[in-house]
């Protein structure tokens, strides 16, 4: 484990100086946009998705540097749906990443303006990806438009708001999660895969590990949200009650739910057979976020 928080540490300081690259600054004009994007990107973090996008591509024998517009690309993605996600007409949260949310330090019109710069941002970066033999530009922008919209990370932002205050059937709160959550770090996964010119079993594999892993990803985060404090998660805890919202410890208690996140673990370990040694990186990094406690 400590191999592997050096390799997180290290990774994130790599994304971190890339990011900065690709944002504009925050002297940039308008300079209110600019400090938004910045504040909401650089408060912290994980860079859970981007790592997996880089974990992937070097599983498929690929390099960091040809990953790496892409690996921006689902950081400004993510950090524009939370910044949404946190605004009073959605979850209304003031707190995200330890520091307060955007639109509580710019107001709510910059914020939503930032997270669409931010939006607009990842697919400027995931079209400078360079293009191999099986996937062009236009095919990684293309997987990552499908994600980003009402089939998936908008359809299950949907699906979540219209849940609130119902006991959901557990298919309806799979979909949620799918959406919401694994669609996009499934996505991440693929689009390393896909700068290292992925084979498609390569893809199809990647892509069964990234769906079960993301599912298990959700399923400890709704289990945290009812363990751990605010100050430990960098969010407000307790949400997810004070909702009303049907989440798997709701519906199945913590025992259950932490089986099932053990269950998905397994299968995102065994979708990852064809990749032999290759793939330890992604078994190590499935576990991390299973075990984790923020």
């Amino acid at each position: 484990m400590s191999d592997l928080k050096t390799y997180l540490t290290q990774r994130c300081q790599i994304i971190d100086v890339a990011l900065d690259q690709c944002i504009p600054s925050a002297e940039t004009r308008p300079v209110s946009l600019h400090k938004a994007m910045r504040h909401s990107v650089f408060a912290g973090g994980k860079r859970l998705r981007p790592i997996l996008t880089l974990a992937a591509a070097e599983a498929c024998g690929g390099t960091i540097e040809k990953a790496m517009p892409s690996a921006c690309a689902v950081e400004c993605l993510h950090t524009y749906s939370l910044i949404h996600d946190d605004l009073p007409c959605m979850d209304d949260d003031d707190m995200r990443r330890g520091v307060p949310t955007c639109h509580i330090v710019f107001g709510e019109a910059i914020a939503l303006l930032a997270g669409d710069a931010l939006q607009a941002l990842a697919f400027e970066l995931t079209a400078q990806t360079p293009a191999t033999s099986r996937h062009t530009a236009a095919s990684l922008v293309s997987e990552l438009a499908r994600t980003a919209g009402s089939l998936h990370l908008v359809g299950g932002q949907v699906a979540d708001l219209e849940g609130e205050q119902k006991k959901l059937p557990l298919d309806d709160l799979r979909f949620v999660h799918e959406g919401k959550t694994a669609a996009l770090l499934t996505t991440s996964i693929t689009l390393g895969a896909m700068s290292a010119d992925a084979t498609p079993e390569q893809l199809q594999a990647l892509h069964d590990f990234g769906m079960a892993t993301g599912l298990a990803f959700q399923i400890i985060d709704d289990i945290l949200d009812v363990t751990q404090t605010s100050e430990k998660l960098g969010k407000s805890a307790g949400k997810d009650v004070a909702s009303e919202k049907s989440t798997y410890p709701a519906l199945l208690g913590l025992d259950a739910s932490r089986a099932e996140a053990h269950r998905l673990t397994t299968a995102a370990h065994d979708a990852l057979a064809i990749f032999g040694e290759k793939g330890t990186r992604l078994r190590e990094l499935a576990d991390y976020l299973l075990n984790r406690d923020y």
